[in-house]
């Protein structure tokens, strides 16, 4: 189940700061890891994601690969997540296993949200909730939007986007099932820490 907080790798080649800082998010709440790295070869994926496939298994977490639905059969994930552009869903759900997860990118659209479940997604995102680092250009999702998707969809509903520590409580009690995290995250201080902080968001009693 996609739930908590959502851990999304940065695009880093160096396999050992990648696996050091993926462990301490895993290890302190993220319930969550999705591999996305828009800069390493087919082998160096590979590598990161079979090595990541480990840590999330030893921790009981879901790994999610990102655009790559090869890669995510061939490491045996638990999903895999494409945006707009990454190809059919429907095409895509057919050529997973049926106990594979398939998330899709849903940007502010409600109408994506709802063809996206229709065509086989177990889970949807939105977002950039708030301006991005990682996509600056993004289209923005407003709280509304998220309060009204989680009302509607029969589904678990993804927050991305410019989420921090600072804002992540208004996107939760908007009802966001998940936030996903990227430079809030991994370029904390300490990613053990941040990761402890986001999950513990989740627990707090309105």
């Amino acid at each position: 189940m996609i739930s908590g907080l959502y851990a999304i790798t940065p695009d880093w080649v160096d396999t050992t700061l990648l696996l050091a800082k993926a462990e301490q998010a895993l290890a302190h709440g993220a319930r969550v890891l999705q591999y996305r790295n828009k800069l390493a070869d087919a082998g160096l994926a590979r590598e990161q994601a079979l090595a990541l496939r480990a840590l999330t298994a030893a921790r009981g977490a879901c790994l999610i690969i990102n655009d790559d639905l090869a890669l995510a059969q061939a490491v045996n994930a638990d999903g895999v997540h494409l945006g707009g552009q990454d190809g059919d869903l429907a095409q895509a759900r057919a050529m997973l296993p049926r106990n594979m997860l398939l998330g899709a990118s849903c940007y502010n659209d409600l109408s994506l949200a709802h063809a996206a479940i229709a065509a086989g997604a177990d889970y949807v995102a939105f977002g950039a909730v708030f301006p991005s680092r990682t996509k600056p250009q993004a289209r923005r999702a407003s709280l509304e939007l998220i309060a009204t998707a989680c009302a509607e969809l029969p589904v678990p509903v993804v927050a991305i986007g410019g989420i921090t520590l600072q804002n992540a409580a208004e996107v939760i009690a908007a009802g966001a099932d998940s936030v996903a995290v990227i430079a809030a995250l991994f370029d904390a201080p300490d990613v053990g820490i941040a990761a402890g902080q986001f999950d513990r968001l989740f627990h707090v009693k309105p």
